[in-house]
C-alpha cells in the first residue's frame, strides 16, 4: 500500500480553498471536467494543458514549456497534471498547493473513455487548435499513439508508480486520492465557494 505524509484520503483533508491546483488521473478519469467545475467554484483560471501541448495536426507546439511557465507564474489556476515527461511537472509542481488524484477503477475508466472517444469521433467536434478525434476504427488499433484505449491500458498504473517519488520531490504538496466518483462529488460539494473571485 502506498503511504506518504502528503498523500491523503478525502476525509483527512477538510475541503478548503486553494489557489493553484493540479488534477491527475489516467485518460477518461474526468480531469478536465473536474478542473472546470473547480475553477468555477473557487474562482480559478482553468487552462487545459492539452491545448498548450497540441498544435495543428497534433504536432507538439514549440511554445509549450514557455506557456506552462506563464501558467505556473499565475496566482490562481487549475490544470491537468500531464506531460510530466515533457517537463511540465518540473514547472507546475513547485507552484501547486494541492493536487487531486482521480484513482478510479478500470471498468469505470474504460466506460467513460469509450463514451468520450465515440462522442468526439462521431460528432467531429474540434478539440485543440483545429484537431479532431480520429476515426472510430482507431479504437481497435494496438498502437497507443493512435488508440486512446490502448494508451489508457498502457498508462493505467503510471501514477501509482510515479507518485511516491513525486511526493518526495514536492514535500509541500498535498495530494488527495479519490477512489470513486462519489468520493469526489462529496468532497467537492462540501468545499466552500470563493466569494472574492476576480
Amino acid at each position: 500500500m502506498m503511504t506518504h505524509a502528503g498523500l491523503r484520503d478525502p476525509d483527512e483533508v477538510p475541503p478548503g480553498l486553494s489557489d493553484r491546483v493540479l488534477i491527475c488521473g489516467v485518460s477518461g478519469s474526468g480531469k478536465t471536467t473536474l478542473a472546470q467545475r473547480l475553477a468555477e467554484r473557487w474562482g480559478l483560471t482553468h487552462t487545459e494543458i492539452d491545448a498548450l501541448y497540441h498544435g495543428p495536426g497534433w504536432v507538439p507546439r514549440p511554445e509549450f514549456l514557455d506557456d506552462v511557465r506563464a501558467l505556473a507564474a499565475g496566482e490562481r489556476w487549475v490544470t491537468e497534471w500531464q506531460y510530466t515527461s515533457k517537463g511540465a511537472g518540473d514547472i507546475l509542481e513547485p507552484r501547486a498547493q494541492l493536487a487531486l488524484w482521480l484513482d478510479y477503477p478500470l471498468p469505470l475508466l474504460r466506460r467513460r473513455l469509450i463514451r468520450r472517444t465515440l462522442g468526439r469521433a462521431l460528432s467531429r467536434k474540434p478539440l485543440w487548435n483545429g484537431n479532431r478525434e480520429g476515426p472510430v476504427w482507431q479504437m481497435l488499433s494496438r498502437d497507443p499513439e493512435r488508440n486512446i484505449l490502448a494508451w489508457q491500458r498502457q498508462t493505467m498504473r503510471s501514477w501509482h508508480e510515479r507518485m511516491p517519488a513525486t511526493l518526495e520531490r514536492n514535500p509541500h504538496l498535498t495530494v488527495i486520492r479519490f477512489r470513486t466518483p462519489a468520493e469526489t462529488e462529496a468532497w467537492l460539494a462540501a468545499s466552500p465557494r470563493r466569494t472574492d473571485a476576480a
